[in-house]
C-alpha cells in the first residue's frame, strides 16, 4: 500500500480543509445554532439579521417555525405547539391537570392539533430542521455534525427523546452537552482562571433551571456537582404575572386563547421590566373593557421572590454536594437572567458580581459550537477538556429489598463501572436486573429504571454463580446495562430507557430525602442485611441436615433446631444487635457439623484414589 505523504509546510496541508461543526441550544422558549470558524465563533442570524428563533411549531398544510409561528400563537391556538421542550420524555402521570390542556388522549404524550396528535419530539426535530435550514443556507455547507444542549438535570428518557429529535431531523448528533457546561466553555474559563478556582453556572431558561459547581483541576474543567428543576424557568414566573392579572382584573373562566394572550402579554412585562422600573399595561383586545394596571419591579420582585428562592435553595444543595463554601465567579445564563431582580439576588447570595458579558440567550449555543468545532475533528488537541457527572446514583435491587449503589452520584463521565454479584437460592437458574436511580437504601425510596432477565445459569449451590455485572455511561449520560455469567458466557443487555421522566420536583426531592433520612436509612439497611445474613444461614442449615444429618447424634440435631428456632424468634423483632447476636451464636453452634460434613466431602473425592496417583499430581 503506497501512502500519499504530504511535507508539513506544504500548500496541501495548509490548505487542509475544515470540517464544519454546529452547536445548537434547542431552548424552551428559543433557540439558537452557532458555529465556529477561523474568524470566531458566532450565532446565525436570519435574513433578517433575527438571531433568536422562537421554540414555536405551527401545523398547517405545511410546516412553520419560528417568529412565523409565534404571530399565529393568539390565531390559531390550537394548531400552535409551544414550550415542546418541557414535555419531552414526560408521561401523562407527570403532569397536571392544567399542563394536559390542550394535550391529546394519547400514550405517548402528544399535542392535539387538527393535523393529528404531535408528539414532543416531533415537534422539536421540525425546529432543530429549521436550525440547521438556516445553518446550511447562511453556510452554503453541510455540517458534519452537531452538540445539542441539554439542561443538567434531563433524565436518560429525556435525553433519548433529544436524541432522536435530531436524528428524525437528519441530523449526526455528536454529542448532548449540559447547558452550563457549554456556558462555561463560552466563557473560556480554563484560560480565565486559576487552578483550583470554582465556578458557579446559574443558567435559568425559559422552561428549566440548572446550578452547575466547577473546578479548574490541572488544567481540566470537572464539574463536581450539578442541581436545578427540569420543571423551573421564565415560563413560571409569566404564569405568576397572568395569575396576578387575572386577580387585578377579576376574570374567570378563560378561554384557552384569553389564557394564551395574557401569557403573551406577561412575557412583554417581564421583558419591558428589566429595562424600566415601573411600566402600565393597556388591556386590549378581549379585555378592553378592562382598566390598565400600573406594575413596579418591586411588585415582580414580591411576585417572582419565591420562584427565586428555589433556585437559590438549589444553589445551597449543589455547593454542599461539591464540598465548597465559596466561588471565585458566577457565571448567569439564559435569558430570563436578564431580570434586575434575578441577577441581583445571585449576586447577593454569592456575595460577587455575576459574570454576564456573552449574551446570556446566546453564552450556550457558543459554547456547544466551540465543542462541536473539536469533535468534528478542527481541534489541535490543547482544548481544555470539560467533564461532565452522572446527577443521581445508578445501582442494582439486591437480596433483601436493597439497592447496592453501582456508581455513585457526581461521578465523572464517561463511565464504566462493573461488580461481580452470585445467586441467593440454591439452584437458581435465572435472574432479574433491576435498575434503580437515587440515594436512599432501600428499593421501595428510590427510582426505577429498568428490568431485564439474564436466563441460562447454571444449577449451583446459593453463592456458587459469578454474575458480572456492567453500567456503562456515555459522555451524553445516556445508560447501558449488562449482565454475564462468567461460566456459561450467557449476557443479557439493554439501553435504559426509563418509563416516565422526573416530575417537577423529583430531583430535588430525593436528594433532600437522602440527606433527611440518612440516619433512618443506614439503620434500615442494617437491619435488612442482618435479617438477609439470618435467613442465608437458616437456609443453609436446613439444606444441610436433609442431606448429612445422619452425621448428628439425636441431642446434637436437636440442639441445632433449637438454635435455629431461637434465629427464627429473634427475626420477628426489628433490633440489629438481637438478630446479629443469635446469628453468630447459631454460626458457632455450626461449627462441628461443618467440620464433618467437609471431612466426608473429602473422603467422597478421593474415593477409589490410588496414593499414587496424589503424588503425581504433585
Amino acid at each position: 500500500m503506497l501512502l500519499q505523504i504530504t511535507e508539513p509546510n506544504s500548500t496541501d496541508n495548509a490548505a487542509r480543509e475544515r470540517k464544519r461543526g454546529l452547536g445548537i441550544d434547542l431552548g424552551t422558549t428559543n433557540s439558537l445554532v452557532a458555529t465556529k470558524s477561523e474568524q470566531g465563533t458566532d450565532v446565525i442570524a436570519d435574513n433578517a439579521g433575527v438571531r433568536l428563533v422562537p421554540s414555536v411549531v405551527n401545523f398547517s398544510d405545511s410546516v412553520t417555525v419560528g417568529v412565523a409561528a409565534l404571530e399565529l400563537a393568539v390565531s390559531d391556538v390550537k394548531n400552535t405547539v409551544l414550550s415542546a421542550k418541557r414535555f419531552m420524555g414526560r408521561s401523562r402521570d407527570d403532569l397536571s391537570e392544567a399542563q394536559l390542556r390542550g394535550l391529546a388522549a394519547t400514550n405517548p404524550l402528544a399535542f392535539d392539533t387538527d393535523y393529528g396528535p404531535k408528539t414532543p419530539v416531533e415537534v422539536s426535530s421540525e425546529i432543530l430542521r429549521a436550525l440547521a435550514v438556516r445553518a446550511r443556507d447562511s453556510l452554503e455547507e453541510k455540517e458534519d455534525g452537531v452538540v445539542i444542549t441539554v439542561p443538567a438535570y434531563f433524565d436518560d428518557r429525556q435525553r433519548q427523546a433529544t436524541r432522536q429529535a435530531a436524528e428524525l431531523a437528519g441530523l449526526n448528533v455528536l454529542r448532548l452537552l449540559n447547558e452550563p457546561t457549554a456556558a462555561a466553555v463560552a466563557y473560556g474559563l480554563d484560560e480565565a482562571i486559576a487552578e483550583s478556582s470554582v465556578v458557579a453556572v446559574y443558567d435559568l431558561g425559559g422552561g428549566t433551571f440548572d446550578i452547575s459547581i466547577l473546578r479548574m483541576e490541572h488544567g481540566l474543567l470537572r464539574v463536581l456537582s450539578t442541581g436545578g428543576d427540569s420543571a423551573l424557568g421564565g415560563d413560571d414566573i409569566d404564569e405568576i404575572i397572568v395569575r396576578w392579572m387575572v386577580d387585578q382584573w377579576g376574570l374567570e373562566d378563560l378561554t384557552l386563547d384569553q389564557q394564551r394572550r395574557l401569557s403573551v402579554m406577561a412575557r412583554a412585562i417581564k421583558e419591558r421590566l428589566s429595562e424600566s422600573s415601573e411600566i402600565s399595561i393597556e388591556a386590549s383586545d378581549d379585555f378592553a373593557h378592562l382598566e390598565d394596571l400600573s406594575v413596579t419591579r418591586e411588585t415582580l420582585a414580591l411576585l417572582s421572590g419565591e420562584l427565586i428562592q428555589r433556585t437559590l435553595s438549589a444553589c445551597d444543595q449543589a455547593l454542599d454536594d461539591a464540598g465548597v463554601t465559596e466561588v471565585a465567579h458566577v457565571v448567569v445564563v439564559g435569558g430570563s437572567t436578564r431580570m434586575p431582580v434575578i441577577r441581583d439576588a445571585v449576586a447577593q447570595h454569592f456575595d460577587r458580581e455575576p459574570l454576564c458579558s456573552i449574551n446570556p440567550d446566546e453564552v450556550v449555543a457558543l459554547g456547544a459550537a466551540i465543542q462541536a468545532d473539536i469533535l468534528v475533528g478542527n481541534g489541535d488537541g490543547d482544548e481544555a477538556l470539560l467533564l461532565d457527572v452522572i446527577p443521581l446514583s445508578l445501582g442494582l435491587e439486591t437480596y433483601g429489598g436493597l439497592i447496592e449503589k453501582i456508581i455513585p452520584r457526581n461521578s465523572v463521565l464517561p463511565l464504566a463501572r462493573a461488580q461481580e454479584f452470585t445467586t441467593a437460592k440454591d439452584g437458581q437458574t435465572g435472574l432479574v436486573v433491576h435498575v434503580l436511580q437515587g440515594e436512599r437504601e432501600r428499593v421501595e425510596d428510590c427510582r426505577s429504571l429498568a428490568r431485564f432477565e439474564l436466563m441460562g445459569i447454571p444449577p449451583m449451590v446459593a453463592g456458587a454463580a459469578r454474575i458480572l455485572v456492567t453500567f456503562k455511561v456515555d459522555a451524553d449520560g445516556l445508560l447501558e446495562v449488562s449482565a454475564r455469567e462468567e461460566i456459561t458466557g450467557t449476557e443479557a443487555a439493554l439501553i435504559v430507557k426509563p418509563s416516565f421522566g422526573l416530575s417537577d420536583d423529583e430531583v430535588a426531592a430525593m436528594l433532600r430525602a437522602s440527606q433527611t433520612n440518612a440516619a433512618e436509612d443506614m439503620q434500615a439497611r442494617q437491619l435488612r442485611e442482618a435479617k438477609v445474613e439470618a435467613e442465608s444461614l437458616l437456609h443453609g442449615l436446613a439444606g444441610a441436615l436433609e442431606a448429612d444429618g445422619d452425621l448428628l447424634s439425636n441431642e446434637e440435631r436437636g440442639d441445632l433446631e433449637n438454635e435455629a428456632g431461637e434465629l427464627v424468634k429473634a427475626l420477628e423483632y426489628d433490633d440489629v444487635d438481637i438478630i446479629r447476636a443469635v446469628t453468630d451464636q447459631l454460626g458457632q453452634a455450626t461449627l462441628t457439623f461443618a467440620e464433618r460434613r467437609m471431612d466426608r466431602s473429602i473422603k467422597s473425592a478421593l474415593s477409589g484414589v490410588a496414593v499414587s496417583e496424589l503424588d503425581a499430581e504433585d
